[in-house]
């Protein structure tokens, strides 16, 4: 039972869903976090969740289809290689498209740049050792949170962090136990998300 509930919240919670939470909690959590009018926002929203979640996961599914990725776990550090560098592709050409799109705020873009900057990172990095995708994306969320609560006066960080804080504890104990990562990968997956993360967040909203 355990291993099954972790092995949803390990699906539910999966890397590619962050940037579209991170995007919801800029747009509609924080909305003086941009000067975006509140009529576009959706749009907007539905412009990143389709490029970076929903395009890339049907691709992902299209790779185990077809037998070039052997599960779409990616346990194995060779299933990751292609997936992993698609999704790069797809970030670094959503960035691209919003930066030309000179009318939107640059905050968006830019957050944008940043969580794929991470992921591109990751990327490389996974050519030589398996860093825990997850942690590194709840990692950033919880980077985002800290960030938003102290430039952003309106906005109540309290409860987004202690779920945050909570999200980071359930995603890595769910790994550990479906013996998906060892211990120092999911350590070095959250510091790594969370650092970057914040210096990031930090220049931005600095």
């Amino acid at each position: 039972m355990a291993r099954f509930l972790a092995q949803i919240i390990s699906v539910i919670f999966q890397p590619l869903v962050i940037p579209a939470l991170g995007f919801a909690l800029i747009l509609f959590g924080v909305p003086e976090a941009s000067s975006i009018p509140q009529e576009f926002k959706s749009r907007i929203f539905y412009l990143v969740s389709l490029s970076t979640l929903a395009i890339p996961m049907i691709t992902v599914i299209g790779l185990r289809v077809s037998g070039t990725v052997k599960s779409l776990h990616m346990i194995d550090i060779k299933d990751r290689l292609i997936p992993f560098s698609v999704i790069s592709i797809y970030y670094l050409m959503t960035v691209y498209f919003m930066y030309q799109m000179t009318e939107l705020d640059p905050i968006l873009w830019q957050s944008l740049a940043i969580m794929t900057a991470v992921v591109v990172v990751l990327t490389i990095v996974t050519f030589f050792w398996k860093m825990s995708a997850h942690m590194t994306g709840v990692g950033g969320l919880l980077a985002l949170v800290v960030v938003l609560g102290m430039y952003f006066p309106n906005f109540s960080a309290l409860y987004p962090l202690l779920g945050a804080l909570m999200l980071c504890g359930i995603v890595g104990s769910s790994r550990l136990l479906l013996d998906a990562h060892k211990p120092v990968e999911v350590y070095v997956g959250f510091a790594y998300g969370f650092i970057s993360c914040l210096i990031g967040f930090l220049w931005i909203w600095g």
